[in-house]
């Protein structure tokens, strides 16, 4: 009889992503105890106590600064996120960030709003929205060089649509796939440093994950580098972009604009600061995107024990040979698979098919075996010393 499965919910989950459990084989919900998987948007797992019989969590969304990976790759534990899954949301928004930076439109409409209220009738009005209007001279995009910091899914797509709105490019990434290479525009430059696009630029926007390696990557020094009057975007995450840096460059009239996707009480209200709730993934496409990409690949590797878009496990995957399935994971040390080998022949148990992956620190195997594994043999792997779970499919 197949596993039954139950998944603890920790935010809302759009119901395409639910859907992809089904009711027969699966239990979902906000109030699950010990859970085999957790499904969550923004809640801090980090606060949280890691459920004893944990096997599997799915971030729908990119980041996963919000989850403990470190603690969950000690106990074998995979976190699947969804890479890409918002990549467009995230990508219209930032177009959006460069039409408000060059055209001074939240001002704009802060004026006129201000100015109805206080005007008594539309003659009036239109008298002094002509006499106002010269506050909110913009400038045009086409001409103007756009600097992007990260060329993942987001910065290629904003790569792109910059140079499709006539725009130059120049895009620094040293760690920039293949494919993403691929996808890239031909005609987008490269830069050799961060600091060698903040010279070339009149507008930045940054695309990378946070972490302790990009925590302050844009601070007071290399805002300094960036020309007088130049604009700064920040979609990514807070702590990337320095915010009393950017306060004392907006202060001092260094920078003409900062729009962030992420408040800060200093920055909002400040008339050259665009500062937005959080809302870059907010859309329904979105959100139904980032669900069935993280549902999907937790249901994977719960019945399968297939590995995808997991941010500490290497990716893995091997068709059924009719067998009885198992999944180890250990440590990246010599002599696992052949102590793995070893213990499954103590028990007079044939492998049909194997595949071995290592990612880092962490080494995963799925094995097919001609006999059924049962819990002795399950015990005796993970007596093993290395070895961090083991599980029978």
């Amino acid at each position: 009889m197949p596993n039954r499965y139950k998944v603890l919910i920790l935010n809302q989950i759009a119901v395409s992503g639910l859907e992809r459990l089904p009711r027969e084989r699966y239990e979902v919900g906000t109030e699950i105890a010990n859970p085999d998987a957790i499904l969550l948007r923004s809640a801090d797992m980090r606060v949280r106590e890691i459920p004893c019989r944990l096997k599997a969590v799915g971030r729908a969304g990119v980041g996963v600064n919000n989850i403990p990976v470190e603690t969950l790759s000690a106990r074998g534990v995979p976190v699947f996120n969804a890479p890409g899954a918002n990549a467009n949301a995230v990508k219209e928004l930032v177009l959006a960030g460069l039409f408000l930076c060059a055209r001074d439109v939240c001002n704009a409409w802060r004026f006129a709003v201000e100015l109805s209220e206080r005007t008594a009738d539309d003659a009036q009005l239109a008298v002094e929205t002509e006499a106002g209007k010269k506050s909110f001279v913009g400038f045009e995009l086409p001409g103007r060089t756009l600097g992007v910091i990260g060329l993942g899914a987001i910065g290629v797509r904003v790569a792109n649509a910059a140079r499709a709105l006539g725009m130059q490019v120049i895009g620094y990434d040293p760690a920039m796939t293949v494919t993403r290479a691929w996808q890239l525009s031909s005609e987008v430059a490269q830069a050799q440093s961060i600091d060698e696009l903040l010279r070339k630029s009149h507008i930045v926007t940054v695309h990378v994950p946070y972490s302790e390696h990009t925590r302050d990557l844009i601070n007071a020094e290399r805002i300094r580098a960036l020309g007088s009057g130049a604009c700064l975007l920040n979609f990514s995450r807070k702590g990337i972009v320095n915010q009393s840096a950017v306060l004392e460059a907006l202060s001092e009239g260094r920078l003409h604009r900062y729009v962030s996707d992420f408040p800060s009480r200093n920055l909002v209200g400040h008339p050259g600061a665009i500062v937005l709730p959080h809302i870059g993934a907010s859309t329904r496409e979105a959100e139904e995107n980032c669900a069935t990409m993280a549902a999907e690949a937790v249901r994977a590797f719960l019945e399968e024990g297939s590995v995808t878009n997991s941010v500490n496990f290497p990716d893995a995957s091997m068709p059924r040979n009719g067998g009885y399935r198992v999944a180890v994971v250990n440590r990246n040390v010599p002599n696992m698979l052949g102590q793995i080998s070893t213990t499954l022949a103590e028990y007079d148990i044939n492998i049909l098919d194997m595949l071995n992956r290592s990612r880092g620190e962490l080494a995963y195997t799925l094995l097919d075996a001609e006999q059924a594994v049962g819990e002795p043999v399950l015990s005796a792997l993970r007596a093993i010393e290395g070895v961090l779970s083991v599980r029978s499919l």
